[in-house]
């Protein structure tokens, strides 16, 4: 199994172990970017659950968004190249999360209703829990996303 797919892999199992969706994603390739695990788990936290359990943009894509930065990411206030890159990048994997997946919304992709409450308590992980949500393919597609990218980088 090459190491792409090996990162895919780890970043389901970090999100069937608890993590959010966006630290699973994050913390499977945070070491490319001399991250720890424990830092990136850390500098991801605040996404899960569509954004601090707020149902907005899926966490998943949203650590998709958090390498995004740290491959292109600028440095300089003034690098309107730069910055117009990152966006360029964070659109292109938008769209292709959209397309695989139907929306970039975690309500939508969890098929709540408008009304349903927010709630700042994350639901216990059970097989029940697992069974019902589509979080785990979520995190799985975009890790997939993000190695389709460091791959086309590689040609």
């Amino acid at each position: 199994m090459d190491e792409l797919e090996n990162r895919i892999q780890r970043a389901t199992k970090l999100f069937k172990s608890g993590y959010n969706c966006s630290q699973s994603v994050v913390a499977a390739f945070a070491d490319m970017y001399g991250f720890t695990e424990e830092q990136a788990l850390k500098m991801s936290a605040s996404f899960g659950g569509g954004i601090g359990r707020m149902r907005e943009t899926c966490g998943a894509a949203c650590g998709m968004f958090i390498l995004a930065g740290l491959e292109k990411g600028i440095t300089e206030a003034s690098d309107r190249e730069g910055k117009a890159a990152n966006y360029a990048l964070v659109q292109e994997l938008a769209a292709e999360f959209k397309k695989r997946n139907g929306s970039l919304i975690c309500a939508e992709l969890l098929g709540l209703k408008k009304k349903d409450p927010i709630s700042t308590v994350p639901e216990e992980r059970t097989e029940l829990y697992y069974a019902k949500r589509p979080c785990a393919k979520m995190v799985e597609e975009a890790a997939k996303i993000w190695g389709d990218y460091l791959l086309s980088l590689k040609k």
